[in-house]
């Protein structure tokens, strides 16, 4: 009803359109969750390794092998999502000439993570952790912070990138 009301304000009225470069300039932006993305395929490309080493499959392994497939390439999406959203919202002219690297970082990270989507290549989801791993790194020093790794608390137990918060 509302909607309605508002719709027909605007057809006589013409309210002026209005846009931000931004969905929600919040500027709460965190690589993290596109670090723990690419541990999950990680983590789902060593469930499915185990699954493959078996001699056949019962039912029960075969709908494990479904899920595992569907979470990887969930997460593939998420790890793309995460870093494009970074990159388109919140990374500007300074920060791409401070670390000139930027734009062919994304795109490879891109590319990497489209080919961990579409394999079960634990070298491929490998190589996208070291890539989200620097854009985190770039993200932080952008910010002024000071990086350092640390082996995940919890499978598959890689090295992430993250920010020294006391300065």
């Amino acid at each position: 009803m509302l909607f309605n009301l508002i719709s027909s304000l605007d057809k006589k009225l013409s309210f002026s359109s209005v846009a931000a470069h931004c969905d929600i300039p919040c500027k709460i932006y965190d690589p993290i969750s596109a670090q723990i993305a690419v541990l999950t395929m990680i983590r789902m490309v060593d469930l499915l390794e185990e699954l493959g080493a078996k001699e056949s499959l019962t039912l029960n392994d075969q709908a494990q092998f479904s899920r595992l497939v569907a979470e990887k390439e969930q997460h593939g999406f998420k790890v793309k999502e995460e870093i494009r959203v970074i990159w388109g919202d919140y990374i500007k002219q300074p920060q791409l000439d401070q670390f000139p690297e930027l734009h062919q970082l994304t795109h490879s990270i891109m590319l990497v993570a489209s080919k961990a989507k579409q394999n079960i290549d634990k070298d491929a989801t490998l190589d996208l952790l070291d890539k989200v791993n620097r854009f985190a790194e770039i993200f932080w020093l952008s910010k002024g912070l000071t990086t350092y790794k640390a082996i995940s608390p919890y499978p598959p137990a890689q090295e992430l990138i993250y920010p020294k918060l006391d300065k």
